[in-house]
């Protein structure tokens, strides 16, 4: 009897620490300071451990590629700031709840809402590391080595320092991928269904930074000629990789995993998702009330706009509960003039605007 309850408290305790490795993120490098690299001493191994949200296999690769973390961290941040700018006018807003988990656990749910959050962040990862290494500060990339377009001009130079998103992408890959890689689930259940969603969005997040990238070219030449022109490769503006994967996200395929481990559309008369695509496995809920088990915060408090009829109007941002109306001054900028030499001088003017709460 006394085994038995051994037994029983260990396969506990093990269920319970697989939910807290579960519901901790490497997000969380962008709610949490990281040291930057001229303060990291080689080999040393407390900076990865005091890290939180690290899987086991990224925690390994922080110690291998210290000097990465902070960068990381800024590629985390990023997708969390352009997340919380797409769904800015939407019921959940990406709102962060804590430094560790970071959205909650409103991401244990395999949704629409969750497909974008692992796109962007991924995404960032990307952004992030490819502009290191342009700029010198990892020590194992530098400038992009991409071959010269085939369409571009002979007489136009193919060099300068690019970002380096083939370096970028790889690495992302590698950190991103290592949590979900690591976890070891029955074929075909949910929860292998759960980390295959989440690699195809990982890899959609990824793919967008890395389709994006474009061309850029500088002129040289007497009194701007343009007589000759050098080009190099450099990453599209994040907003942009951001609305395409908004886009996406409205797209989004609704997927099930088969009995082989494999996922495959729950409606077959839809086109099948390219690697570019994002994936979910679960309905959204409606965000509209708060509830602990979900994760919503729902939408009590949250400003709306009366005349529109989209998810930021009245009615459909506050769930036909209703909305209270309020008064508040606002100061800009006003009647600015230039003056010689050189500086502009603006008034402050104050109005009065009508804004909407919902109950």
């Amino acid at each position: 009897m006394p085994s038995l309850l051994l037994l029983f408290t260990a396969a506990l305790l093990s269920s319970w620490a697989q939910l807290l490795t579960d519901a901790n993120s490497w997000w969380s490098l962008a709610l949490n300071p990281v040291q930057r690299p001229e303060m990291f001493i080689i080999g040393a191994q407390p900076v990865c451990s005091q890290l939180p949200g690290l899987s086991p296999g990224q925690r390994k690769l922080c110690q291998l590629y210290q000097e990465h973390m902070a960068y990381i961290g800024e590629g985390a941040k990023t997708g969390i700031k352009e997340c919380q700018h797409q769904f800015r006018q939407r019921r959940w807003n990406c709102s962060t709840v804590d430094n560790v988990s970071v959205f909650g656990r409103v991401m244990q749910i395999g949704s629409r809402e969750t497909a974008f959050t692992y796109a962007v962040s991924a995404a960032g990862v990307v952004n992030a590391i490819s502009r290191a290494c342009r700029e010198g500060e990892l020590s194992t990339c530098g400038c992009s080595r991409t071959a010269r377009p085939k369409d571009l001009p002979r007489d136009w130079l193919w060099g300068g320092c690019g970002d380096n998103v083939e370096y970028g992408y790889r690495f992302a890959k590698e950190f991103v991928d290592a949590r979900e890689r690591e976890k070891n689930f029955a074929k075909g259940s949910e929860e292998q269904g759960r980390v295959l969603m989440n690699l195809q969005n990982n890899e959609a997040g990824r793919r967008a930074v890395y389709k994006m990238a474009d061309v850029a070219c500088k002129c040289h030449g007497v009194s701007g000629s343009c007589s000759l022109k050098t080009c190099w490769l450099q990453l599209a503006e994040f907003r942009k990789v951001g609305d395409r994967l908004k886009e996406k996200y409205d797209s989004a395929a609704a997927m099930r995993v088969t009995r082989r481990g494999r996922l495959e559309l729950v409606n077959s008369r839809f086109t099948q998702p390219t690697p570019e695509d994002l994936v979910y496995v679960d309905p959204s809920p409606d965000y509209c009330l708060r509830n602990e088990s979900t994760g919503s915060l729902g939408t009590q408090g949250r400003l709306c706009n009366k005349t529109s009829e989209g998810m930021d109007g009245c009615e459909l941002m506050c769930c036909g509960r209703g909305y209270n109306q309020f008064k508040s001054v606002q100061v800009e900028r006003c009647h600015c003039k230039f003056h010689w030499c050189c500086f502009v001088k603006c008034k402050k003017c104050t109005e009065i605007v009508d804004q909407y709460i919902c109950k």
